[in-house]
């Protein structure tokens, strides 16, 4: 098949979807994405951008088309594709079946409870704490707690550098973004950093032998995975289980905050925790961005035809507020349970780290519903602009 973008001028769009703007509401934007059709070309930096939910599912699940390994990785800059080189994320299998079982294995949900302990105690003494404080923020004391007490323990991460650590996930994120990025430039030192820390400090010796950690460099050390895929497989699952699980668990805050009802209802059944956690995820996913590139021709239908070659955004968040897929998609309810949800990925590269995700959630959750009847905004949060993440830099928050 022989494909011509001036064939396909009715899906062009100058839209810059990193830009200020779009980055702190991108919701209408997304619309506009998806109406144009299956797929959208952006001109300013000659990809395409996939938004629908079908679309975005189906070239999740086609590895094989829809490449992490082809024209280099899922980043959008030369120098984020050298950084992340050797990762999970920029492999197929079977090279990716091998170094994911890692991931799989030591991530299982049996694991994961071990590792985590008394969760049930340790989120209700967070509660506890911010209810006797009465206000607090909503990012840097709720949704921080958990993933930086836990996570780190649970990876082995020597106690050394573990404050540095949410700077440099930001960096990470922000350092997938597109070539002349700002954002991408001014973080891809603090990636670098993060890599070079990994490197020379979360060694075999100083790390556990039952952590996530220890487990790498186990397999390592039998040859099951190359050593120095090491390094960047434990700043990767660092960074996705740091950034992503505080950005969902301060969202799914503010969602209560500003849907008081919701919260009510929520309260009165508990049971209803895991359905408001999966429903916070769809509409604030926590990674709005990841890329591939084609292997081939697609040919998405209306007369759009993706060339080989190709690199192609898929958004997670585009798609998880589809219309299409999702009644009144821009409304929070509780009782939706989308358990189709893209936020996690699908497919082969389906997070590793959403069984640990979702049991800090749900374990904070439960605490605040059995504990707290009002949730409220008494200041202007502030959003935390990022190139891949959606989130807040702070958030005023009084519970009683």
């Amino acid at each position: 098949m022989t494909v011509t973008l001036a064939n396909q001028e009715h899906v062009h769009t100058d839209l810059d979807i990193w830009s200020d703007e779009v980055l702190a509401n991108p919701y209408p934007h997304y619309k506009q994405l998806r109406d144009l059709g299956p797929a959208a070309y952006m001109t300013k930096y000659d990809m395409w951008i996939i938004t629908r939910f079908d679309v975005v599912k189906s070239a999740l699940a086609d590895w094989a088309t829809f490449s992490s390994a082809h024209m280099g990785g899922v980043a959008l800059s030369e120098d984020g594709r050298a950084a992340w080189s050797g990762s999970v994320l920029e492999s197929d299998p079977p090279e990716h079946t091998n170094r994911r079982k890692i991931f799989d294995d030591t991530l299982r949900p049996r694991f994961v409870r071990h590792a985590l302990g008394d969760l049930k105690q340790r989120s209700e003494d967070v509660v506890d704490a911010l209810l006797a404080r009465g206000t607090f923020d909503g990012v840097q004391d709720f949704a921080k707690d958990l993933p930086l007490n836990i996570i780190m323990d649970l990876v082995g991460w020597p106690a050394d550098g573990r404050e540095q650590m949410l700077e440099w996930a930001e960096g990470a994120f922000n350092a997938l973004g597109p070539e002349g990025n700002q954002r991408m430039i001014d973080s891809f030192p603090k990636l670098q950093a993060g890599i070079e820390y990994v490197r020379t400090h979360a060694t075999e010796d100083k790390m556990p032998a039952q952590s996530f950690g220890g487990v790498m460099h186990a397999a390592a050390a039998r040859g099951d995975i190359p050593r120095e895929v090491v390094p960047i497989a434990l700043t990767g699952i660092l960074h996705a289980s740091l950034d992503t699980t505080i950005n969902a668990m301060s969202s799914l805050l503010m969602l209560f905050a500003q849907n008081p009802g919701q919260w009510d209802i929520v309260r009165q059944d508990k049971s209803l925790v895991p359905s408001a956690f999966l429903e916070g995820l769809r509409l604030e996913s926590p990674i709005q961005f990841f890329s591939r590139a084609t292997t081939r021709d697609v040919d998405l239908g209306e007369g759009v035809v993706i060339p080989a070659d190709s690199r192609v955004v898929h958004s997670y968040g585009a798609a998880n507020r589809d219309e299409r897929r999702y009644a009144d998609p821009d409304r929070f309810d509780v009782r939706r349970n989308p358990t189709d949800h893209l936020a996690f990925d699908h497919g082969t590269h389906s997070c590793p780290g959403r069984t640990l995700a979702t049991m800090e959630a749900q374990a904070l959750f439960t605490a605040l519903a059995e504990r707290v009847e009002t949730i409220e905004l008494v200041g202007e949060p502030t959003r935390e602009l990022n190139n891949s993440t959606r989130g807040y830099a702070s958030m005023p928050i009084r519970i009683r």
